[in-house]
């Protein structure tokens, strides 16, 4: 028996661009210690470096958890501007969800987006999440959610983020995806953070 089926070439990896003065590391905690050394030079009083520590602190704990979850690839930048430390980080992970787990968008709505706002409760995001379809330019639909989550730093502190998530199917992979997932401690300029994740998740692509 002969089947008109096409047979789909399974990608061996992907590539992804991100600004070139993003650093893209090996997720060990060198470049870390090397963009806080640089940003401590730009401190003028006692506060700011506390909350350059800060800053560097939570992005040493999010890359530590990346490894144990196996995250494939990273990157991220430190960057000071005249008003402001600007952090972002964008790691890449293979995931393998399984047969019996539905990936569905309406599924993914149902079970992940908040309707709720901030409401003075610790734990409450200042921005809803949103599940939604999106259209990549070189590999076709994705799912995509985006909004703020508590992250845990230390275990008794947690710092709010800005994060956007975007789950590819692998073409020929079965029930293989890859997740892209963005983040920033930069709540106070979440659209202009939500631009600049969506610009960098669109450059996926298969390899």
């Amino acid at each position: 028996m002969t089947t008109t089926e096409p047979t789909v070439a399974r990608p061996n990896g992907f590539t992804l661009t991100v600004p070139d003065h993003w650093a893209r590391f090996d997720l060990s905690d060198a470049p870390f210690a090397q963009a806080r050394r640089e940003s401590l030079k730009t401190a003028r009083t006692p506060g700011d470096r506390i909350r350059i520590d800060d800053l560097f602190r939570q992005a040493r704990a999010i890359n530590r958890a990346a490894r144990r979850r196996g995250a494939l690839w990273g990157a991220g930048t430190a960057t000071v501007y005249s008003d402001a430390l600007f952090l972002g980080y964008v790691m890449v992970f293979g995931i393998d969800p399984g047969a019996d787990t539905d990936m569905s968008l309406p599924t993914l709505t149902e079970q992940l987006s908040r309707t709720g706002v901030r409401t003075g409760g610790a734990g409450a995001p200042s921005r809803p999440r949103e599940v939604k379809p999106v259209t990549l330019s070189h590999v076709g639909e994705a799912v995509r959610i985006v909004g703020t989550e508590r992250v845990t730093v230390t275990t008794d502190a947690t710092v709010e983020m800005v994060t956007m998530h975007t789950l590819v199917k692998v073409p020929g992979g079965g029930t293989d995806q890859f997740l892209i997932t963005c983040c920033s401690p930069n709540v106070s300029l979440a659209d202009q953070v939500c631009e600049l994740f969506d610009a960098i998740s669109d450059t996926f692509r298969f390899s």
